[in-house]
């Protein structure tokens, strides 16, 4: 069974960037669940699949309703991204384990309509750490507009024998992007 201790949400709403106000302000959003570290205490495990198989579905929907019900609709989300970090007593690949499966990804990818890839990190840290949440365009990863990367951190976790588990969400690009996009830097140097 998956052992939840604490489901995490983290918001921030940008008015103003660059002492220019914004049209419509852009909300930013981090859900993370704090798991207990299914493998902790074990030893090297070598097949790390039936707890995936079992809990990244589960873990995906818990959190896709947690930043759904913060941002208020899948139409909403205009960039998204994931992150893992395992406790100190974990392997990084605890924490990859269940961000890097479709069986978690597609959970988030399907209820926001995306197609992008999610972008990702994983690492391994003591409570406090902070997480790094990078997002891309959620159907167009060239849109530089949509690079964003959102810092947070849960003060109690993970603790030794956890994993938290991440997924982000952004409702617009950065606020006033100028910096073109990837195709129109191709067309500039005749690459198309």
């Amino acid at each position: 069974m998956l052992e939840v201790r604490k489901v995490y949400t983290a918001i921030e709403e940008t008015h103003m960037e660059g002492g220019k106000k914004l049209n419509t302000p852009i909300k930013i959003v981090a859900s993370m669940a704090v798991i207990k570290n299914p493998w902790a205490g074990r030893g090297f495990v070598e097949d790390l699949k039936p707890e995936i198989d079992e809990y990244a579905p589960e873990l995906g929907e818990l959190l896709v309703d947690e930043l759904l019900n913060a941002v208020g609709s899948p139409d909403s989300v205009e960039a998204f991204g994931k992150a893992g970090v395992v406790g100190v007593d974990g392997e990084i690949e605890h924490a990859s384990a269940f961000i890097h499966t479709l069986k978690f990804g597609n959970k988030y990818r399907d209820a926001v309509k995306g197609k992008s890839i999610l972008s990702f990190t994983n690492k391994r840290g003591g409570a406090g750490t902070s997480i790094t949440i990078p997002m891309v365009h959620k159907n167009d990863e060239s849109k530089r507009s949509h690079y964003i990367t959102f810092e947070t951190m849960i003060p109690d976790a993970p603790r030794s024998d956890e994993i938290v588990i991440v997924i982000g969400a952004s409702t617009g690009s950065r606020p006033h992007p100028r910096t073109g996009d990837r195709h129109t830097d191709m067309k500039e140097m005749g690459l198309t």
